[in-house]
């Protein structure tokens, strides 16, 4: 004899059998049979959405990449390739390597590239040495330490155009503060936008002013992240500070700064704006005999104010192999460093 349970049970399981549904399928809300192949079809969305879900993700980068960066690359490729002009874009004529052979021919060009090399020296090894040792003081406990480290980054936050428009009153030949302060040393006063080396010096003052405590906060964290235990040991050996910054910090921070430095090269390969800034009306040129021009300014000049597309797509890309031979020697030194160490 069943119980009042088991009849119930028993009556469930025959009124499933004559619907004509099996025990396995799945029933809705409202307890009405799902579809057939309902389970496999969300199994199958589901591994569809883990595996596209990612590429979607990034997707909008690599399509930005193509808008903005790869077209315009390839489409000044093919403008270094013709003889165009900014007044008729539509007429183009092939012209192959000729306006690079043009630029190897071309007394402008090479200058530029000696300007170039010579500016971003100056700045960059200065720059470099006066970051390490603002990030060495800053790594020791000292009061308003983040006041410190705030006042360091302004100079990065400020705009070029507001900078360069300082040190050009500084460095003005009639009353600017540091001819005044070479007359008061008995030091003839300079004329910086006319001189060849005072000129160059003078940009490479204001990028040194911007970029040193943008790269002293990169030196920082990469000291506050060495082992204490270093420090501590070299202590116990008899070592000082300065022993301690050279034997142990230094050799600790090699890759930091074969990052900065080739950070730096490629910024002082496209510098720009302090250069045209700071000449006023021969900025584009670099000064009334090209004494400071740039890269960055013959492109500029040749492009825009001459109109010759096809020779300044060509000194775009021969930057752009200048700093493809700057990553291929990082990547070098860097794989040297990994095995050294």
């Amino acid at each position: 004899m069943s119980s009042p349970k088991q009849a119930l049970t028993h009556s469930a399981s025959s009124a499933d059998t004559a619907s004509g549904s099996s025990p396995g399928a799945a029933r809705g809300a409202h307890g009405r049979l799902a579809p057939a192949g309902t389970g496999s079809w969300r199994s199958r969305l589901y591994r569809w959405d883990m595996k596209a879900s990612p590429y979607a993700f990034v997707s909008p980068f690599f399509v930005l990449f193509a808008a903005f960066t790869l077209v315009p690359l390839l489409y000044t490729a093919w403008y270094s390739l013709h003889h165009v002009q900014l007044s008729g874009l539509n007429h183009q004529t092939w012209a192959g390597l000729d306006n690079y052979k043009n630029l190897l021919s071309s007394d402008f060009f090479w200058n530029a590239l000696r300007n170039t090399l010579a500016i971003g020296i100056i700045s960059t090894v200065p720059q470099l040495l006066a970051a390490l040792g603002l990030a060495h003081l800053l790594n020791y406990r000292l009061r308003g330490s983040t006041a410190w480290r705030v006042v360091m980054l302004t100079p990065y936050a400020t705009s070029v155009a507001a900078a360069t428009l300082v040190f050009t009153l500084l460095y003005s030949w009639d009353g600017g503060m540091v001819n005044w302060v070479l007359h008061f040393l008995g030091v003839d006063p300079v004329n910086w936008r006319e001189s060849d080396w005072g000129s160059r010096f003078a940009v490479s003052s204001i990028v040194i002013w911007r970029w040193t405590g943008y790269n002293a906060l990169i030196y920082l964290a990469a000291m506050q992240a060495i082992p204490a235990d270093l420090y501590e040991s070299a202590a116990i050996d008899g070592a000082s500070r300065w022993q301690q910054f050279r034997h142990v910090t230094v050799p600790q921070l090699r890759p930091t700064i074969l990052f900065t430095v080739v950070v730096s090269t490629i910024g002082a390969t496209q510098l720009f704006g302090e250069p045209l800034l700071f000449g006023g009306v021969s900025g584009s040129k670099g000064g009334s005999e090209h004494q400071y021009q740039t890269l960055g300014l013959y492109m500029y000049d040749q492009g825009w104010i001459i109109g010759n597309l096809g020779k300044a797509s060509a000194i775009a890309w021969s930057m752009f192999l200048l700093l493809l031979i700057v990553a291929a020697v990082h990547l070098l030194l860097t794989r040297r460093l990994r095995k050294s160490s």
